[in-house]
Formats: structure tokens, C-alpha cells, sequence
């Protein structure tokens, strides 16, 4: 192994392991907000995926269509359109966020928003072709039963906000074109390792990169778990009964 890289993976290992201040403040930033766009889009995008499971209407298919398109969404697109919206000539220019935090959060909640909503919409969908009708037997509403199931199937909500969660936390294009990447302002893990290594900072770039490999496989251990925890619950009781309707 070259000296020079060895020495640089010893320096980062030791800037994780005795938690570098720097290092800590661009983690903590990144999974506030993260973290914080995904409750958002969560918010919004269970909702919605759940509405539009149940929902018929002219052009159904058509939005079906379109919001999984939006899977595939470039995050620099959508960078490059909430810079236009929080810019000093757009619409909201006058909150006068962009550069911050605050716009890192929006243009992350857009980008995940689709995710969250395309696969809430599949898991009720599904759930709705085995349960609805016992559920409009009871008489619940189309909508009602949306929000039933998705309370039944609250296990693999959990595994939907986790994708999101690592769709968000990996990013970096939207967040690097409305935050700036501002040292001690708007750096994030993503961001500040382009910039450490195009600047020839190894040492950090690595550490931010273990840490990001970190979380991104506690996510993805998580996710097994929780969908191991599903299946053992489903195995143990196939015939679940369903949330009484209102």
C-alpha cells in the first residue's frame, strides 16, 4: 500500500474514532437534515401515496405514471428548481433562505417526496386489494380505509421512511447548489467530501466517508430488521385483524 495513503486512512480512522470537531458538526448537520426532510416528506408523501391508492378520477393513471417517473428524479434538477424559487428574482425569494439550512431541507423533501409517496401508494394499493373490502363492509370511506391500512401496515412504513432516509443522507447535488457548501453553515457529509478531495484533504474526505458508510449500512441493516420482524408477525398471525373503522 503507498505510504502517503496509508498514512491518510490512519489520520482519517483517528479523526472517526476521537471525533473530530469539524468532522462532528458536518455529520450532525447531515443528519438533521435529513432527517428532518424526511418527516416532511413523510408527512405529506404517506398521505398522498394513500389518497391516491384508493382514489378514482379522470387521469388517474396519468399522475400514477408521472410519480414514478419522479423515482428517477436528478437531484440536480430539483437543486436547480428550488434555487429559482428561493432566488431574489423568484416567488419566495423574499424568505431570503437560500444558502441555508432551511433550503437544504426543502430541496432534500422534494427529492424524497416522490419515493415516499410511489411506494406508499404500492404497499396500500396492495393491502387495499386483500383488506378493502372487508373494510367498505364496515362502512369505511375510500379515504378512511386508505388511512386504516395504513396504520395495519405500519412495519413496512417504517422500512418506506428508512429508503427515504438513505436517499436523502446520500445526496449531493441538490444540497450542494442551494446550500452553497459553507463551512460551518451549510457543509455536509456529501458536500464536504467533493470539496476535501478535490482540495487533495484525504484524511477528512475519508473519515466523512466512513461515517456515511456507516450509516447507510445501519439503515440498510435496520431495514432488514424491520422487514424480518414484518414477516415473523404476518407468519404469526396471517389473519391479523384489521383497525376498526370509524
Amino acid at each position: 500500500m503507498n505510504e502517503g495513503f496509508g498514512a491518510a486512512l490512519s489520520t482519517a480512522w483517528s479523526l472517526v474514532i476521537g471525533f473530530d470537531a469539524r468532522l462532528a458538526q458536518i455529520v450532525g448537520l447531515s443528519l438533521g437534515i435529513s432527517s428532518l426532510s424526511c418527516v416532511l416528506a413523510a408527512g405529506v408523501g404517506m398521505t398522498a401515496g394513500a389518497w391516491l391508492a384508493v382514489a378514482r378520477f379522470p387521469g388517474h393513471r396519468t399522475l400514477v405514471a408521472v410519480l414514478n417517473t419522479l423515482l428517477a428524479l436528478p437531484s440536480v434538477v430539483v437543486g436547480l428548481a428550488v434555487y429559482l424559487l428561493l432566488s431574489r428574482a423568484g416567488p419566495l425569494g423574499s424568505l431570503g433562505i437560500l444558502f441555508t439550512p432551511a433550503a437544504m431541507v426543502i430541496a432534500q423533501t422534494v427529492l424524497v417526496l416522490p419515493v415516499v409517496a410511489a411506494l406508499t401508494r404500492q404497499l396500500v394499493a396492495d393491502a387495499w386489494h386483500g383488506n378493502g373490502e372487508q373494510l367498505r363492509s364496515m362502512g369505511a370511506a375510500p379515504f378512511t380505509a386508505a388511512l386504516l391500512l395504513l396504520v395495519h401496515e405500519r412495519l413496512a412504513l417504517v422500512t418506506i421512511a428508512l429508503t427515504a432516509f438513505g436517499r436523502a443522507i446520500s445526496e449531493v447535488g441538490a444540497v450542494m447548489i442551494v446550500g452553497g457548501n459553507i463551512d460551518g453553515v451549510t457543509r455536509v457529509m456529501t458536500t464536504a467530501i467533493a470539496l476535501e478531495t478535490s482540495k487533495g484533504d484525504l484524511p477528512l474526505a475519508l473519515g466523512l466517508g466512513f461515517v456515511l458508510l456507516a450509516v447507510v449500512g445501519a439503515i440498510n441493516a435496520l431495514i432488514a430488521l424491520v422487514q424480518r420482524r414484518q414477516g415473523t408477525h404476518e407468519a404469526a398471525a396471517p389473519a391479523a385483524a384489521l383497525p376498526a373503522a370509524a
